[in-house]
């Protein structure tokens, strides 16, 4: 299920740390060999990739390989379960339908305890924070900010947009001690419950910043921002990419290409380009 790979804070709660695997034979000279760069990346999940290989990320691993000197080969892949299953099947090992895996993989979370429990890959290269982000009707929810008690009391009388089975829903149905849950209404993406918030069936969206950029785009009159409250620790969560542990050498190239394009401008125009505000990692 797509959504549930930003459940991934959840995971790591419960996730055991491992021990790093040996190094082993890099796999840079195949990729060079072979002439192009495999690229994973997730299906259906704009703006950062979708169908015929468009999206930021689509974009940003063309990018990446071209600085290598190296054809891309953009593959999407379905969301598994979690981002263990996610890992496994682009990184390490392929799909079990048959798929192999990729060269790297794109829209990876870079943190410490993901890739202490997953010991099969390397995470590195943060190229985006993602926030959450609160997109509003001005006429009907003010700006929020301070304690939930205060800032959230605004939705025991309007309706406020999630999409399913995420941080936004699990906050939202778990804060001032579930009073909000009525008013909590839910949408199978963003992009339906940017609808909702544009047709007036809710009066506000809660979710990835990025993501309800794409999906306002065109609608009017809403305002899009980060709500200020005390309860929301989470200071968002940077987007990065994984290769297989030993291929060292791999992910070091792609680290100075990933520089190159930060250095020069191409990584923010990326963003731009699909009208999303890019914020360094």
């Amino acid at each position: 299920m797509k959504t549930d790979r930003r459940l991934w804070l959840k995971f790591l709660a419960a996730a055991p740390l491992a021990a790093a695997l040996p190094a082993q034979a890099d796999g840079l000279a195949a990729v060079r060999e072979r002439g192009r760069l495999r690229i994973a990346v997730y299906n259906d999940f704009p703006p950062y990739s979708m169908a015929g290989g468009k999206g930021i990320d689509a974009d940003l691993g063309r990018a990446i390989a071209a600085r290598l000197g190296l054809a891309p080969e953009v593959v999407g892949y379905n969301a598994d379960e979690d981002m263990n299953d996610d890992l496994r099947n682009m990184v390490w090992k392929g799909h079990y339908l048959g798929t192999p895996p990729a060269d790297v993989m794109l829209h990876v979370p870079v943190d410490e305890h993901l890739a202490k429990a997953n010991d099969k890959v390397r995470i590195f290269g943060a190229y985006h924070r993602e926030t959450l982000a609160l997109a509003r009707n001005p006429q009907r929810v003010p700006a929020l900010s301070g304690s939930a008690a205060v800032a959230l009391e605004i939705f025991t009388r309007e309706k406020v947009g999630v999409e399913t089975a995420t941080l936004a829903d699990s906050f939202l149905l778990g804060v001032m001690n579930g009073r909000l849950r009525d008013n909590v209404v839910h949408f199978k993406t963003v992009a339906d419950a940017a609808n909702g918030l544009a047709d007036g069936r809710v009066a506000a969206v809660l979710a990835p910043r990025a993501e309800l950029e794409a999906a306002l785009r065109g609608k009017e009159g809403f305002v899009l921002e980060r709500p200020q409250l005390a309860e929301l620790k989470i200071e968002g969560w940077p987007l990065g990419m994984a290769v297989k542990v030993e291929d060292a050498e791999l992910a070091e190239a792609i680290a100075r290409a990933l520089a190159e394009l930060k250095e020069d401008g191409t990584l923010a125009g990326i963003f731009s380009k699909h009208g999303i505000s890019h914020q360094p990692a």
